[in-house]
């Protein structure tokens, strides 16, 4: 059991690819961007996360497909925060806004395999102080754990030695059918409540109760039927014991059920999925409704809203993140 080359970027780093399997899972992670690149269930002859085989793919429009993303996941708006009595800029990568962590987070850099068995796997990053803007030299990890009965726990955690904002996700695009969109796909998210967006999709601050809205979906709803959805769902006001927080199934007998620590669930359609000319799994290029992600994730744009769960991470404190993907397969489905 050991790493495999998966390519070389286009700076010369080297990738490489890890294969899990146990429990009736197998999985394909790459050390860039700790990147969940494929996953399979037995009884089910198709990839259920949206990836490719290509290095190239992944220094362009795949980028965040199944990477663990941050430092701050999803939007910063301004491309600053104040933190510690004092103003930080970071890379805007998305108009005014910094996405994702900017050009140098965690999906960009090349982890490194700290411990790895047939069905576990622990990559490592450390990110000097000032990069993308970001204070404090930190040390991140992942840790993909494959276990019986078809289930998937990704553990994250981060230190610094200096106050810094952090809030890491984990960002596959879901497909449980193989096909070319999910609309067919029914999803239930346990939120009472998520945050509107304004033109920039980020949150206005406002918490909308999802009672008698159309993004209500505390009852399982197909994709097909939803208005379009870049939104945080609200699970918590602060992170918690493990939970179950959202399900997904598919037309061909599969399904998840998502459970996490996080307080936020970003739910994203896949509106604007376009990966040409590279192509994913199957030979094929990814369009609009390929995938559907879930993000699990403190609330965006925490440091605009102060009564919103606080992504200030300081020194002698640990981030720490777990999700559990449990999938399921229907044997009388086709």
């Amino acid at each position: 059991m050991k790493p495999y080359p998966f390519g070389t970027l286009r700076d010369g780093r080297e990738v490489a690819v890890i294969t899990l399997s146990a429990g009736g899972l197998r999985a394909r992670v790459l050390t860039l961007g700790a990147t969940l690149a494929d996953l399979r269930l037995d009884g089910a002859g198709w990839p259920l996360v949206l990836g490719s085989d290509e290095i190239g793919a992944y220094e362009g429009p795949m980028a965040w497909f199944g990477a663990v993303v941050g430092p701050v996941a999803n939007r910063i708006s301004g491309a600053r925060a104040e933190l510690a009595g004092r103003e930080l800029r970071f890379e805007a990568n998305e108009g005014q806004n910094t996405l994702h962590g900017g050009g140098s987070g965690t999906s960009a850099q090349v982890w490194t395999v700290e411990d790895l068995a047939t069905d576990r796997v622990t990559l490592s990053l450390r990110l000097a102080a000032g990069l993308g803007g970001f204070p404090g030299n930190r040390r991140i990890s992942a840790e993909y754990r494959l276990s019986a009965p078809t289930t998937l726990t990704l553990t994250l955690t981060a230190t610094t030695d200096a106050p810094t904002l952090m809030n890491l996700a984990h960002h596959p695009y879901w497909n449980l059918d193989g096909s070319g969109t999910t609309t067919a796909h029914h999803l239930s998210v346990t939120a009472d409540a998520y945050l509107p967006t304004n033109a920039a999709c980020l949150p206005t601050g406002m918490r909308q109760p999802l009672g008698g809205d159309a993004r209500d979906l505390r009852q399982a709803r197909s994709l097909a039927g939803l208005p379009p959805l870049d939104h945080c769902f609200l699970l918590a006001e602060a992170s918690r014991a493990l939970s179950p927080v959202a399900s997904l199934r598919g037309t061909r007998g599969i399904s998840l059920q998502l459970a996490t620590t996080a307080p936020g669930l970003q739910v994203y359609d896949g509106a604007k999925l376009a990966t040409a000319p590279w192509k994913g799994h199957g030979g094929a290029e990814y369009g609009p409704h390929c995938g559907l992600a879930l993000e699990p994730q403190l609330w965006p744009d925490a440091p605009a809203h102060p009564d919103f769960p606080s992504a200030r991470l300081d020194p002698g404190t640990r981030f720490h993140q777990q999700t559990r993907y449990h999938l399921t397969l229907d044997q009388e489905k086709p």
